[in-house]
């Protein structure tokens, strides 16, 4: 039913109830006023006797049947106004939790509202107006000032600045020009891009954050399946328990009013109403739940799993020396740049990005490439084999370095440098040095993270033994595992189940298998690559650290509020039990305690809506505001 038909039927309803209670306080018409009153039980109690037989049809017996039932019964009996009074109470209730329930998914509205309309592009050297979904990959798509961007795609010409709340929650505007990576969704504040269309339609980041939500907020917990599971048996127990006691005490209004009270109404929506506030809420600030599941298995995380590159550090690692040793040093940049150009690893995005900043011709791809996640990559340039990775790699093929080599290795790895080899298919061609920065916020990312209830906090690394070692201690973390392929650390993952609740954060080709064993997989959405935000569970879009402890907060935060809802669903069903057996409570009351249950419930969750973080003296205390 819409929403306008039931808003004319609570109207009118409620205009036949009080011209009857009216009537009958006068003494005036008496009949007159039954019959208004029967009228306003059965205009209201239409829709739900029509959804209580649809239910029924499907082999269920849900609330809107005990309703029918216990109306039907009151009519019968000539309880008029308790009929009226209950349908009316019923619909107008179900109203006002439809109405409430739109304001948990309004984060939902909120982003779709953000979905660009139209899109300027060039097309035969016009520039043409279409749909965002008709931009063609490849295409040359304009945006001026006030514009929203409607594919993702790179910088091909001009400056902006642009807010990319859409995407990451964060409203303050970034900077973009030739060459950056912009999102669909995202709008320009001030300046003019020419943006090469690569992710168009469904594919785009945008896209992909609301299609993920929709499903998300969809999704169901364990906790809310139990609840369903329990409603399932609860219902036709409270029928059978009605029939007991009319069987028991003869009293007709006793047991329909045992059937009014006894609906678990408020205990049903209980979960899900929280975990679409506490999915909507995170969606506004960057922070994506791939589903209830997820929001409830992050609330009991013990142990936090980091990969390092591009994770705890920047993703940003710069080329700091070249030792070329069988090649000149430009030559041997340029050959492993083609070599790296179709690799997505943080350490061959900085080689190629150096050789490009080297030279002004385009970098050609190697004819072969295959990547070998954990070691580095094989590729053939020019017809030779190429082996650009770790120690371990060059194990693996054979080849053999003298202890020159090895101590200039050493020595580098000493002042936390990553270092490169480059072999073919006899020896070491040379040494390439990179180095990336700590994000800043990892600095204070572990003790947040053991404020918010993290037990250890761990470092994941297939990086050398003694970058792994200088990162930890800087940054505090209880334990680190170093030189690790990517089933070595599914394995340690593993380990630490047995003793844990574990989240894995990574962002890489090589975190994905340890972030689908994880209880929970995050993704760093901002730097990571496609692989890592698909298997995940939670994206964090942002890019920043300092969200994970938040999302971890509100997804604790969540929990409570469904086991407060809980709670407060039990004692108020237990009450009016009590209410109804020692003849306290009658029909209409019950029915109004019943509904006004409800709505605090509802009400309840949309306090996650407004959830917030502050971080005061020593610890951080989760709570709500009045502001986002």
């Amino acid at each position: 039913m819409s929403r306008q038909n039931k808003e004319r039927i609570i109207g009118i309803t409620g205009l036949l109830i009080t011209i009857s209670f009216v009537m009958k306080l006068g003494n005036v018409l008496e009949l007159s006023s039954d019959i208004l009153m029967i009228t306003a039980a059965l205009l209201a109690g239409y829709p739900i006797m029509k959804n209580a037989f649809q239910a029924l049809r499907y082999r269920i017996l849900g609330i809107e049947a005990l309703v029918t039932i216990a109306v039907i019964g009151a009519i019968m009996i000539r309880e008029y106004w308790e009929a009226a009074a209950v349908t009316f109470l019923f619909i107008f209730g179900s109203y006002l939790e439809a109405r409430i329930m739109e304001k948990t998914r309004s984060s939902l509205k909120a982003l779709m509202d953000l979905a660009p309309a139209m899109a300027s592009v060039m097309r035969d050297g016009i520039e043409v107006q279409v749909s965002p979904d008709e931009v063609i990959q490849g295409e040359i798509v304009l945006v001026r000032p006030g514009e929203k961007i409607p594919a993702d795609g790179t910088v091909l010409k001009g400056k902006a600045t642009i807010n990319q709340a859409a995407i990451t929650g964060e409203s303050v505007p970034v900077s973009r020009e030739k060459g950056a990576i912009v999102f669909s969704g995202t709008v320009i504040e001030h300046g003019y891009l020419e943006i090469i269309a690569e992710k168009v339609g469904d594919d785009t980041t945008f896209a992909r954050i609301l299609s993920m939500v929709e499903e998300a907020q969809e999704s169901k917990a364990p906790t809310q399946k139990f609840i369903e599971r329990f409603a399932r048996y609860y219902t036709p127990a409270i029928f059978i328990l009605a029939i007991i006691v009319y069987i028991s005490t003869g009293n007709v209004e006793l047991t329909l009013t045992l059937l009014v009270i006894a609906c678990p109404g408020a205990m049903v929506i209980s979960a899900p109403v929280s975990i679409v506030a506490g999915i909507g809420k995170g969606a506004r600030n960057g922070i994506l739940f791939k589903g209830g599941e997820t929001l409830e298995k992050a609330g009991f995380v013990q142990v936090v799993a980091f990969d390092k590159t591009g994770t705890l550090t920047a993703g940003k690692p710069q080329v700091t020396r070249i030792n070329a040793i069988h090649l000149n040093e430009n030559e041997l940049l340029q050959r492993i740049a083609r070599a790296e150009y179709a690799s997505e690893h943080h350490l061959a995005r900085a080689i190629v990005a150096e050789a490009a900043s080297r030279s002004a011709s385009r970098i050609i791809p190697a004819e072969q490439f295959k990547a070998l996640p954990g070691k580095g990559i094989a590729a053939t340039v020019e017809g030779s084999n190429l082996y650009i990775g770790n120690r371990r790699l060059m194990a693996d093929y054979s080849i053999q370095y003298d202890q020159e080599i090895a101590d200039y290795v050493a020595q580098e790895e000493n002042r936390a440098q990553t270092v490169v080899f480059a072999a073919d298919d006899e020896r070491v061609l040379g040494l390439i040095s990179i180095a990336d920065v700590l994000r800043t916020d990892a600095y204070t990312l572990i003790d947040h993270l053991k404020r918010s209830g993290v037990d250890k906090v761990v470092m994941l690394t297939g990086d050398n033994e003694r970058s792994a070692a200088a990162v930890s201690d800087e940054l505090g973390i209880d334990l680190y595992y170093a030189e690790l392929l990517p089933e070595d650390k599914v394995r340690i993952v593993q380990d630490l189940q047995k003793e844990y609740i574990v989240a894995m954060v990574g962002d890489g080709v090589n975190d994905a298998p340890a972030l689908a064993v994880a209880d929970v997989g995050i993704a760093m959405g901002g730097s990571g690559t496609d692989a890592a935000m698909e298997t995940a569970d939670m994206v964090l879009m942002s890019d920043r650290l300092m969200n994970l402890p938040y999302a971890l907060g509100l997804s604790r935060a969540s929990m409570n509020n469904i086991r407060q809802n809980i709670y407060f669903a039990v004692a108020t069903v237990v009450t009016l039990l009590i209410g109804v057996l020692t003849s306290n409570v009658f029909m209409a009351s019950g029915m109004l305690v019943h509904e006004l249950s409800v709505l605090l419930v509802i009400l309840n969750a949309m306090r996650l809506t407004r959830y917030t973080t502050k971080n005061r003296g020593s610890r951080i205390e989760l709570q709500s505001s009045s502001s986002e």
